[in-house]
């Protein structure tokens, strides 16, 4: 069975060396996901000016200043392992360089900023930063910083540029070093964490799914709208609204933001996944390593509320998310594709809130500047569309800033583009003292062909899609059950489909579940998918055993390997799984269940890197990273691999 050696020495640069956060095992693989799929900007960027006195040279003194008092400007990461190593101050040069600018307005500063952020950063072999002078005449403006996701936050970055001009402003008083991330290691309780996990996975099965869908967006969204409001009213009335309810400017954009929800769909409750930077210990304030984490804050409105009913609420709620502040990612990912799976639903928050915004490098500047004042980029990109609502706010110089991403299936571009308008607005008229009520019902109508499930919504066209997409269904209808569900039973959708002899209910059971969340717009709450029990005359009926609590199994028969693709694959999750070869495989890649997702063989995020390098060696390429985060069965994704090109003989040329 193939292993990978374990990793080499580190050199002698290295002071000390030691595993990954939880925070920053999310990170560390997110680096592995296409760029267009991936959620969080790496690299994150900033800028800040540069005081009259200072010169080029002052720069480089207080970057070796900062990288000495950093533990994190001189961390590297494993590629394999979760694990990070920290150089020497002099391990290597400055990453910085230099450039020359006509001038250094908001223009120019917003577009180099966005430059140095597409610029790749290497975690693994350089510095996880990079700075760059803007020079104009001769004399050092600003000074634009970029930094990885893996080592330094969002907030840790803006803490870093403060520090560079209190230092550059000669304001700089002596300050302790900063606390590393490998400080904090044995800060992390595996008790409080398990029962975290425990509460998360409890919150995300008992919120609705596909809250967004019904109500907006375009029939086969192909892409993603992407999008930046600023608004310097909005920053105004932001004040007076935090003021007026006593709560932070970044609760009561939340609050705000699950107000128009309500308001659209006519959900009163669901799930909002919420970035928080982590630092209330005064000894992480001034931190640059990565702190920020991911809470689940669950809303829950009362019909009629006026709006400070609402940011009480919503306060509360995201109190307690934060109380379970550290979490497992690597096996909480895991957990949550196994709860999926088995209870054949995809638990996709409604809105996903960080309240940090960034240059984004692929917005293209098409300004509109209304008589307001606010102003105002879209672009539309062709890459996937998101299944989820991100908004992402940052207030800076008198502007409140809204960062919108969202698939054109859920909000189209114009619905994209009068959100954070609309938000705008009801902070205005708070702010002018009205109440808000929350209403009773939606305001704006679901599509036609959706249906509205015990936990949320589903596509009808979308489901009998799928299933003839089986080879050997002939024919199918999807359609609530009515008055059929019986006694005390709840609503749930029947499948009537024409199939040939060889195809089986477990076969269309196994189908499904490998397309949940693969097609746009098909959502699976509680007692949705299909059960492989039932099909009598040619028609499957769907009568799901999963309970909406999740504590049903759904069985579905063991599958050896059989395929080139599937045996590798198989080898490389029994190599990479906890403690060797999965429970009753007798070390043999054979025994791997093709009928089950990864997380079932205990394999987390960690372990991906390592898999796809097996992989690799073994002459096979065609999967990402996230799709192995997910609920699909070994089978589905060995289907997806292909064959890595030949090499060409040395000296030719490389294959395409």
């Amino acid at each position: 069975m193939n292993h990978l050696p374990e990793p080499t020495p580190s050199p002698t640069t290295v002071t000390r060396s030691g595993p990954l956060t939880w925070v920053q095992q999310w990170h560390w693989f997110e680096r592995t996901i296409p760029s267009p799929r991936r959620v969080n900007p790496t690299p994150l960027a900033d800028h800040c000016h540069v005081p009259p006195p200072a010169t080029v040279a002052d720069i480089h003194v207080a970057l070796a200043s900062l990288t000495a008092r950093h533990e994190a400007l001189r961390t590297t990461v494993d590629p394999l392992h979760p694990i990070q190593h920290v150089h020497r101050a002099d391990w290597a040069p400055l990453p910085v360089d230099y450039v020359d600018v006509p001038a250094t307005d908001a223009d120019t500063l917003e577009a180099a900023t966005a430059a140095l952020a597409a610029r790749p950063i290497d975690p693994e072999r350089n510095p996880p930063w990079l700075a760059r002078v803007l020079i104009e005449a001769g004399k050092p403006r600003a000074v634009l910083m970029a930094a990885h996701h893996v080592v330094i936050d969002g907030w840790g970055l803006a803490v870093l540029i403060n520090q560079l001009h209190y230092q550059l402003r000669g304001d700089d008083a002596p300050a302790e070093a900063s606390v590393h991330p490998l400080d904090m290691v044995a800060a992390q309780p595996p008790e409080r964490a398990r029962a975290a996990e425990r509460e998360w996975l409890m919150r995300l099965a008992s919120n609705p799914t596909g809250v967004l869908a019904p109500f907006g967006g375009t029939d086969n969204g192909e892409g993603r709208h992407r999008l930046q409001h600023r608004s310097a009213d909005a920053y105004d009335d932001l004040d007076r609204v935090a003021r007026r309810y006593r709560v932070s400017p970044e609760v009561a954009v939340l609050a705000a933001l699950a107000h128009d929800v309500a308001t659209r769909t006519g959900e009163h409750r669901f799930l909002a996944s919420v970035v928080v930077s982590n630092r209330a210990r005064a000894v992480l304030q001034s931190s640059i390593g990565v702190r920020a984490l991911t809470v689940p804050v669950q809303i829950d409105l009362r019909p009629g509320a006026a709006f400070g009913e609402v940011v009480a609420s919503v306060a509360a709620a995201s109190a307690a998310a934060y109380r379970h502040g550290q979490w497992r990612p690597a096996e909480l990912v895991a957990a949550q594709a196994r709860m999926d799976r088995r209870r054949g639903v995809v638990t996709v928050p409604t809105i996903e809130y960080n309240c940090y915004s960034w240059p984004r490098d692929y917005l293209v500047p098409a300004q509109n500047t209304p008589p307001d004042g606010s102003a105002t980029w879209i672009s539309s990109a062709p890459d996937e569309p998101c299944d989820t609502l991100y908004v992402d706010l940052s207030r800076d110089a008198g502007v409140v800033t809204l960062d919108v991403t969202v698939g054109d299936h859920l909000l189209d571009a114009g619905q994209a583009a009068a959100l954070p308008v609309r938000l705008c607005g009801l902070l205005r008229a708070l702010a002018d003292g009205a109440e808000c009520p929350v209403p009773a019902r939606s305001l704006a109508p679901a599509a036609s062909g959706w249906w509205r499930a015990p936990q949320g919504w589903v596509c009808l066209t979308k489901v009998e899609d799928v299933l003839r997409g089986h080879p050997g269904v002939l024919d199918v209808t999807v359609a609530p059950s009515g008055d059929a569900a019986g006694e005390g039973d709840e609503p749930h959708l029947v499948a009537h489909a024409r199939v040939a002899p060889d195809v089986t209910p477990d076969d269309l059971h196994r189908h499904v579940l490998d397309h949940l969340g693969e097609v746009p717009g098909v959502l699976t709450p509680g007692r949705y998918v299909l059960s492989p029990a039932g099909l009598e005359s040619g028609r499957l009926s769907d009568r799901s055993r999963t309970t909406t609590g999740g504590t049903g199994t759904l069985r579905v028969p063991s599958r050896p390997p059989a395929t080139d693709a599937e045996r590798a694959l198989a080898a490389a999750v029994a190599a990479v799984g906890p403690g060797g070869p999965p429970t009753g495989s007798f070390d043999s890649p054979d025994a791997v269940d093709m009928n089950r997702c990864l997380a079932d063989h205990g394999v987390t995020l960690i372990a991906i890197p390592r898999l796809l390098a097996l992989l690799h060696r073994s002459g096979f390429t065609g999967i990402a990273s996230d799709e192995l985060a997910g609920t699909a069965s070994l089978g589905h994704l060995a289907a997806a691999l292909e064959p890595l090109p030949p090499r060409a003989h040395r000296g030719g040329d490389t294959s395409p």
